[in-house]
């Protein structure tokens, strides 16, 4: 018959289980045994119990001292009170799930964490690192381009005529140490107090000015330029950038959220706030020294723009953002004036006879 349901029933007086039939009506419980016996429960004298027969089964009772018990499956029960009688179904309820199924969760969820966490701290990494040197060119400019236009919008760059030509010179120079380099180089200053330097995928270097004011020679612009510049030749950008649009596709994944997909103005946040690591920081430094002295350029402009700023931002008693994501200051220096130490001096200055004093002022004749 449609809405039967196959129990248990228990009288209460002996250990005895009878396989019964039950029948849901607006007003109580129609009850047959496996020997034709038929019983009826009121609805007002039937109680839910607490449950010792796991969660897929209810307890119900009628009776005081010895009561009569029914075991049902409690999910068709459940259906079947509130089909046949919504109003009376409010005083049955589910059982509670077993503590099992708690710690099911708990060690779902750390399992779920430890793999998000591996992928976060190895797996991502691993693969932002291997696929790297396999994008092209042309995607790295497209995806610097974005950043640059979010970090440096048109009308916050400096564009003075004679400054920027004076850094283009330079730029040029320290070019002409790489001449197979598949970027074209370019720096943009922009109109920033920030003492910091960012080096986008794809080519282009960005230099604040408030960086570029606290230069004291071309030969330390140089060195800063020449350690942005192997950030791009290397790629880190670019992996660091990959590593955030590959966590963020995994988090969207996870929480099944496709608008965590998006990647535009988070990418050049990414990179205003990355911390490149230590060795990463080297390989730059150590490049950026074989690039000055390969260019005729002295390489010690490059820790002596570092000195500059550790004398100023003792007064202040706190780093500029560029050297305080960078590794430690003092141990910095004294590595790059080991590597310099052998280097010869050039012969020749850059810009010659031009007043470095007047680069400084590139913002102000806007």
């Amino acid at each position: 018959m449609a809405g039967e349901i196959e129990g248990t029933y228990m009288d209460g007086r002996t250990a005895e289980r009878h396989r019964a039939v039950v029948v849901l009506t607006p007003q109580g419980l129609q009850i047959t045994l496996e020997n034709r016996k038929s019983l009826y429960w009121p609805l007002e004298e039937v109680r839910q119990s607490k449950n010792f027969y796991g969660e897929r089964q209810v307890r119900l009772e009628r009776g005081q001292n010895t009561p009569e018990v029914l075991l049902v499956p409690a999910s068709l029960f459940l259906l079947r009170m509130k089909e046949v009688s919504p109003q009376k179904k409010k005083g049955f309820r589910p059982p509670p799930r077993s503590r099992r199924w708690v710690w099911a969760v708990i060690f779902s969820a750390a399992g779920a964490i430890g793999v998000t966490v591996f992928l976060y701290l190895w797996g991502i990494p691993a693969l932002a690192d291997s696929i790297a040197p396999h994008i092209p060119v042309s995607w790295e400019e497209r995806l610097g381009q974005s950043v640059v236009d979010a970090l440096a919008p048109i009308e916050n760059r400096c564009t003075n005529g004679t400054g920027s030509e004076k850094i283009q010179e330079i730029l040029d120079v320290l070019k002409s140490s790489v001449p197979h380099s598949p970027y074209r180089f370019r720096a943009i200053v922009v109109n920033g107090p920030a003492v910091n330097a960012l080096a986008a995928p794809g080519g282009t270097v960005l230099i604040f000015r408030g960086l570029l004011e606290k230069t004291n020679t071309p030969e330390e612009l140089a060195g800063v330029l020449a350690h942005e510049m192997h950030h791009i030749l290397q790629r880190h950008a670019t992996r660091a950038l990959l590593q955030q649009v590959s966590m963020k596709i995994l988090l969207a994944a996870a929480v099944g959220d496709a608008r965590g997909l998006s990647f535009g103005l988070e990418g050049a946040q990414a990179l205003g706030t990355l911390r490149y690591s230590r060795q990463k920081e080297g390989e730059a430094d150590r490049g950026a020294i074989q690039m000055l002295i390969a260019s005729g350029i002295d390489p010690r402009g490059l820790w002596s723009f570092f000195e500059t700023v550790k004398k100023d931002s003792a007064k202040s008693l706190k780093l500029p953002s560029y050297l305080s994501t960078h590794p430690d200051l003092e141990e910095r220096i004294e590595r790059l004036k080991a590597l310099t130490a052998k280097a010869p001096i050039p012969k020749r200055r850059l810009l010659p006879g031009y007043n470095w004093k007047n680069l400084h002022q590139i913002c102000q004749a806007q």
